[in-house]
């Protein structure tokens, strides 16, 4: 039996561990991230909180001795202790059923539901699928979104990188984005994530081996719904998911782009997708419209 096995059946483990949070959507939140992606969104109490805006909510509250080398929490406790140094948001999934609202308490039920490993290019690969189910005021799943969380072994040196991908040329709407340390540092406060990669440049440097720092996974999701929001005003989503498929850095702007879609049976949807500088696709999305 290959160690690999030995590992995955010791993670497996974790498969259905859950736990229970509960975070009052306080108003702040919704007006602090409303100034860092330069919105006007009303923060009153009331109000509804804009697709993937509660990610600023049940922000990890780790101690501050139980922080790893990287920034984020040791391994082990709710999610798996996996062995490999490198992780990452890879995508979700999200069904909207009911608008959440400012200064309402919601409660949110955690389940590990898969933990799988493959082999890569790069080496060992492990895949955690944690499942969130949001419920608010009385209302079981007003929100249910899935987690694909990816961990990497180290690069091998000299090792080379994977073949990028074009993105897509048909855009119906674009927009330029430049994520500088300011807006970095700014959505790492809002959410609480403390992992290097995102402000530490002599750490993702230098330990972690990129040329930048990283924008952050649901930083580019959300910057994804806010086109929507930009360009369909009156749209509303009942359903987002997304894929991350190259990483984008501060070094260099990037632009958020999408196309309407109509289907046979008359429902609409928008292909969304992120492009760094040099028109490789970095993420991959698509926001279901409701009828």
């Amino acid at each position: 039996m290959t160690s690999s096995t030995l590992n995955l059946e010791h993670l497996r483990d974790w498969i259905g561990r859950s736990e229970v949070r509960q975070d009052t959507l306080h108003p702040n939140q919704v007006a602090a991230l409303a100034a860092t992606l330069d919105r006007q969104d009303p923060s009153t109490p009331g109000s509804e909180v804009p697709p993937l805006w509660h990610w600023c909510y049940f922000t990890p509250l780790t101690p501050q001795s139980e922080i790893g080398d990287d920034g984020h929490a040791k391994r082990g406790g709710f999610l798996p202790p996996v062995p490999l140094p490198r992780r990452m948001w890879a995508g979700g999934r999200l069904k909207f059923v009911q608008p959440l609202l400012v200064g309402q308490t919601l409660s949110r039920t955690s389940t590990i539901d898969d933990v799988t490993i493959k082999q890569g290019r790069s080496g060992n690969l492990v895949f955690v699928k944690v499942r969130h189910a949001f419920a608010q005021a009385g209302q079981s799943d007003a929100l249910v979104e899935e987690h694909d969380i990816v961990y990497r072994d180290a690069p091998t040196p000299g090792a080379p990188a994977p073949a990028p991908t074009d993105a897509p040329a048909n855009a119906q709407f674009s927009r330029a984005i430049k994520a500088d340390e300011v807006l970095l540092f700014r959505y790492s406060a809002l959410t609480f994530n403390g992992h290097r990669i995102h402000y530490d440049r002599s750490y993702v440097t230098q330990v972690e081996g990129y040329p930048g720092l990283i924008v952050h996974g649901p930083l580019i999701a959300t910057l994804l719904v806010d086109l929507v929001r930009r360009e369909l005003p009156s749209a509303d989503i009942s359903a987002f998911e997304f894929k991350a498929v190259r990483p984008i850095f501060d070094i260099h702007p990037f632009s958020v782009n999408g196309r309407v879609v109509t289907h046979e049976d008359g429902s609409r949807s928008v292909q969304l997708w992120a492009a760094d500088h040099e028109g490789y696709l970095a993420m991959q999305a698509t926001a279901t419209l409701s009828a």
